[in-house]
């Protein structure tokens, strides 16, 4: 309801500054997808509520999954179907992919101008996502720091042994964000950024997820471009400081390496990341400069903590809600590891089911409902339907992941349906694209695709898992907060239990 009163309250302040304004036509050109009949002004704002993704699929079922809407100035496509996904995201990706839609709170600190994220596909934008697969993503890399990423497991393990032992509660949220930060910490700086044996790491969880809650919170500014210097909501202020705390700890990690090198007087000594990624900037000053990889950092170290925490923790609150499922995945673990130890990469070709849960959870809980917000730059012709310059596309993977048309009994928890599908995430089944798919297509999916089931798999194979004392499984919630990552409202913190017998 906040962005709702503010609106309102909004409303006739707008009227006031805008000398002039056209009302909006109660009709539409024929030649535009069909979409609610916007009000004067706001247009179709008052329909988002504060789960837009909710909204916006239940409004999909009355006008279709090609829509149109009017959100203040901004004309907005929703497309929430897989037919309609694939048209955009494959059959016409370069007409729907080479700009964003930019949220003004991604202006703080200029990281929509340095973000490979944000910046449209040009020369610039090849360089940056090359820098980002070549040294992070590709399977040589990958393959690389697969050490890294077995031992960041075994210390989340350990962190959950002593809580077991102390009979504490485990945030598994916190939990696993704090092992996805220390692996990317140890991938770029060569580092852990905080004590993994430790309950740590709360402030940059906090910070992180409030760069993904207010980069997706609906902003009046981007609906009204006249109130961008008032900052009627204080988002891009509050975005400014979030922004200037992880820039600042990188600035700090940056300077400290630059020291050393020189006082080392040697180019060799490091060979991670950050080191290839300083040598970029001496070799290609004029295409990549150090805000350039700033923000590269900034996108890595936010989209994967908060994405890969998020899904580890619904899909822990997943399995919880269902014990028999929760059955079968221990049997799979013990049966093909043994019971009580650890997930390595390895060992995740031979645990189809594991990757069953793991696809079920994407499928019903998108990281990113919306993906990230596209641009058409000029006007676009899509099926029968012309589709204005500038307009603002929304591609809805959390409706898609919930169609019933699709799936069968689509609201439900079943990861036994993937047994027998060959539907997977990698971007070339619409059906279910939580990271996306084309150009634009998440650079960090080959991590994530790794990590998550490694992290879930070892904690479902060292542990049982009880609710803490007056809680009952059905009571488990699962309400979401809204934002370019889709989170658990209310943390999960489950307390684990020594296994009963280890073969």
């Amino acid at each position: 309801m906040e962005f709702v009163t503010i609106l309102l309250g909004f409303f006739l302040l707008y009227a006031l500054i805008q000398a002039t304004f056209s009302v909006f036509a109660i009709g539409r050109p024929k030649t535009l997808p069909p979409g609610p009949t916007p009000f004067p002004i706001i247009g179709n704002l008052h329909l988002l509520g504060d789960q837009p993704h909710q909204s916006l699929a239940n409004l999909a079922k009355t006008h279709g999954p090609i829509m149109f809407l009017k959100l203040g100035h901004i004309n907005t496509l929703v497309i929430s179907s897989a037919a309609a996904a694939k048209q955009v995201l494959r059959k016409q990706d370069l007409s729907f992919s080479t700009t964003r839609h930019i949220p003004d709170a991604l202006h703080a600190h200029h990281h929509s101008i340095n973000s490979s994220v944000w910046m449209p596909i040009g020369a610039q934008w090849r360089t940056l996502r090359k820098i980002l697969n070549n040294n992070i993503f590709s399977g040589d890399s990958l393959d690389a720091n697969q050490h890294l990423r077995n031992k960041k497991v075994e210390e989340l393990v350990a962190y959950c042994q002593e809580a077991s032992r102390r009979g504490e509660p485990v945030d598994i949220g916190r939990a696993g964000f704090r092992t996805s930060l220390n692996l990317l910490s140890n991938t770029v700086f060569s580092k852990d950024l905080t004590d993994p044996f430790e309950d740590s790491g709360r402030e940059f969880k906090e910070v992180f997820g409030k760069i993904m809650v207010e980069a997706g919170k609906p902003n009046l500014v981007d609906f009204f471009p006249v109130l961008k210097k008032m900052d009627p909501q204080g988002i891009r202020r509050r975005m400014s400081d979030h922004f200037g705390k992880v820039l600042e700890m990188f600035e700090v990690l940056i300077e400290e390496r630059l020291v050393m090198k020189k006082r080392l007087k040697k180019d060799d000594d490091f060979d991670d990341v950050l080191d290839r990624c300083l040598r970029i900037c001496e070799e290609i000053p004029d295409e990549v400069n150090r805000s350039h990889i700033m923000s590269l950092f900034l996108d890595v170290f936010v989209a994967g903590t908060d994405t890969t925490s998020n899904t580890l923790e619904w899909a822990m609150t997943e399995v919880l809600l269902k014990p028999n499922i929760m059955a079968k995945a221990k049997e799979e673990l013990e049966a093909v590891i043994g019971k009580g130890k650890i997930v390595e990469e390895n060992d995740l070709s031979r645990l189809p089911y594991l990757s069953c849960i793991v696809k079920e959870t994407l499928r019903l809980h998108a990281p990113i409902p919306f993906l990230i917000p596209r641009k058409v730059v000029n006007e676009v012709k899509l099926n029968e339907y012309i589709v204005p310059k500038g307009t603002q596309v929304l591609v809805n993977a959390w409706a898609i992941g919930r169609d019933p048309s699709i799936w069968e009994d689509s609201l439900e928890f079943k990861p036994e349906r993937f047994q027998t599908s060959r539907l997977d995430v990698q971007g070339q089944d619409f059906e279910l694209i939580p990271f996306g798919a084309g150009r634009r297509i998440c650079p960090g999916l080959p991590l994530a695709i790794r990590m998550i089931p490694m992290m879930l798999g070892s904690l479902l194979n060292n542990f049982d898992w009880s609710l803490n004392t007056g809680i009952k499984h059905e009571e488990l919630d699962m309400a979401e907060r809204f934002g370019i990552t889709l989170q658990k409202l209310n943390p999960l913190c489950v307390i684990p239990m020594p296994l009963l017998s280890i073969n």
